[in-house]
């Protein structure tokens, strides 16, 4: 009985009486495990603790730590809107999201001149399409859509460093050198609640949507 009233209940209500407690979540480990975290992928590799898809929920609250190395350039943007999202929602009001991910900036700079080689013209496309990346962000673009997502707080990190000593030395990911003052990855943490979306992101992502056909 209890059951038939849950089926029926809001999708949000429904969220968090199945929602169990953790204190760090790290959201596509792949086989880089974490010790002490909550090691979530879609794939059961050794050691990890949760197979989930994370693009239709999170099944956690009061969570302390979010970790996601490597990971949002792979989901479409709809996609890793709705995770940040997510990782708002069942993040402690003190809670801290820690993303790193490819910097854009350094993609470009890196890859790509004006009348650029046959050569340079392939690399700068492997950089965007290969290895499953399908949404590539600077630094203003990700702040952004993380206000968007209700966070109050961005701020930039470098690599393996962080104010909180659970999110220190956590990268794993091989590093490339920096370009011209450019880091090849963009690291941010994000807390707080009551973000908003930034003006300056409404225009580009309708047409973003529109030209992909989206909705």
């Amino acid at each position: 009985m209890i059951w038939h009233y849950i089926s029926r209940a809001p999708t949000k209500l429904r969220k968090m009486f199945f929602a169990t407690r953790a204190d760090r979540l790290h959201i596509g480990s792949g086989p880089q495990i974490l010790p002490g975290w909550v090691n979530i992928d879609n794939v059961r590799y050794p050691g990890v603790d949760r197979v989930l898809d994370v693009t239709r929920g999170l099944p956690f609250r009061d969570v302390r730590f979010i970790f996601a190395e490597h990971f949002i350039e792979h989901l479409d943007l709809h996609a890793a809107m709705y995770l940040l999202r997510e990782c708002r929602r069942v993040l402690a009001d003190d809670g801290v999201l820690r993303l790193s991910t490819p910097n854009l900036d350094w993609v470009w700079a890196s890859h790509y001149q004006m009348n650029a080689s046959v050569q340079e013209c392939f690399r700068l496309n492997r950089a965007f399409r290969a290895w499953g990346h399908q949404f590539l962000y600077n630094e203003p673009a990700l702040t952004a859509i993380l206000h968007d997502a209700g966070f109050a707080n961005v701020v930039r990190r470098d690599y393996r460093q962080s104010d909180h000593p659970e999110l220190q030395n956590l990268e794993r990911h091989e590093r490339s050198e920096d370009f011209e003052g450019l880091a090849d990855i963009l690291i941010v943490e994000a807390w707080g609640r009551g973000g908003t979306t930034p003006p300056e992101l409404d225009e580009p992502r309708r047409e973003f949507f529109h030209d992909m056909g989206a909705r």
